[in-house]
């Protein structure tokens, strides 16, 4: 289906459901009733950023600071691979200590592990993401989080929507299956700048899309604003299945964590894969990007996915191709 910007932003602000229904109908069509799992591993909480909506934000004094050593974040490879996992996903925050060669000895290690590697680690030089590349890196998710210049501005006082862009385009050319994604509920954001976001999506190419609501943080200067809307974010998340039809779509934890049944419900509207948390209990209590964040285990995964009559795939690649 060909959807113009203001076909995207009717259907927005449109109380007609039916678009979920369709969504699933294309989901089932192109990628099948498999749901796709990634073993999520996040190995440090520390970042330079000052995103004004994430709890890791360099300015909170409240969190307590954590990174795992290459021999911590194999381990836990190692443990996700006996567990079945064949792709992993290595997420942090812009954390400079792990400079190039580190993060080319770890990725290296982990892919001796034979399984399929996504990077999560923020905005890099072309140079950089080359490296990783080369060590064996297969997949890159770098969420753009707003295509709204004055937005982008507003959350991000020391970034730039310029550089997430070349960022993005960097990692295309290099042949990396690209992921992005957006927040859905930032204060002031408009609708129009949703319908943006699903079209650069479009614009881009991209092989995955991570949408999630807005969660305010406490710790944070947004702390009183109020949370995006489940319903809202699962509509942007059926407008990019709709458009984008072969790509990967996570059911996001921050869905659960506004109702209970939010991942459900993003697989019922589009969504094809979850990211079960690696992490060990005590480092992933401290990776609080927002207040609340739930994990299931595989197990809870396993039952919530069959009780949908959906079914999870073993693999390590779940790609476009």
């Amino acid at each position: 289906m060909e959807l113009s910007k203001k076909n995207i932003i009717d259907i927005l602000k449109s109380s007609d459901t039916s678009i979920f229904q369709e969504a699933d109908a294309v989901r089932k069509k192109f990628v099948g009733d498999g749901v796709h799992l990634r073993g999520l591993i996040e190995f440090s909480n520390i970042c330079r950023c000052e995103c004004l909506y994430c709890g890791l934000q360099s300015s909170n004094k409240d969190v307590k600071r954590y990174r795992l050593s290459k021999s911590e974040i194999l381990d836990i490879t190692q443990k996700g691979v006996d567990e079945g996992f064949k792709t992993i996903v290595l997420q942090s925050g812009e954390d400079i200590f792990f400079d190039t060669k580190l993060m080319c000895d770890i990725i290296e290690g982990i892919k001796q592990l034979n399984v399929a590697l996504t990077l999560s680690i923020g905005e890099k030089s072309f140079e950089e993401y080359k490296a990783y590349k080369d060590a064996g890196a297969d997949r890159y998710l770098l969420r753009i989080e707003t295509t709204d210049e004055n937005l982008y501005k507003q959350m991000h006082p020391y970034g730039s929507l310029a550089n997430r862009k070349r960022c993005l385009k960097d990692l295309k050319r290099l042949g990396y299956e690209t992921g992005t994604g957006c927040l859905v509920g930032l204060p002031n954001q408009s609708l129009e700048s949703l319908a943006n976001d699903i079209l650069f999506f479009e614009e881009l190419n991209a092989d995955m899309i991570g949408i999630g609501p807005f969660i305010p943080h406490p710790n944070t200067p947004l702390k009183n604003d109020q949370a995006g809307n489940l319903a809202l974010a699962l509509k942007v998340m059926a407008l990019t299945r709709i458009i984008l039809k072969d790509i990967n779509i996570p059911a996001t934890t921050a869905m659960e964590t506004l109702s209970p049944n939010g991942r459900m419900l993003a697989l019922q509207s589009g969504a094809n894969v979850v990211m079960p948390n690696l992490t060990d209990d005590f480092h992933k209590k401290m990776y609080e990007i927002y207040p609340n964040k739930l994990s299931g285990s595989r197990k809870d995964l396993e039952k919530l996915i069959n009780s949908i009559n959906r079914y999870i795939v073993v693999d390590n690649c779940g790609s476009r191709n």
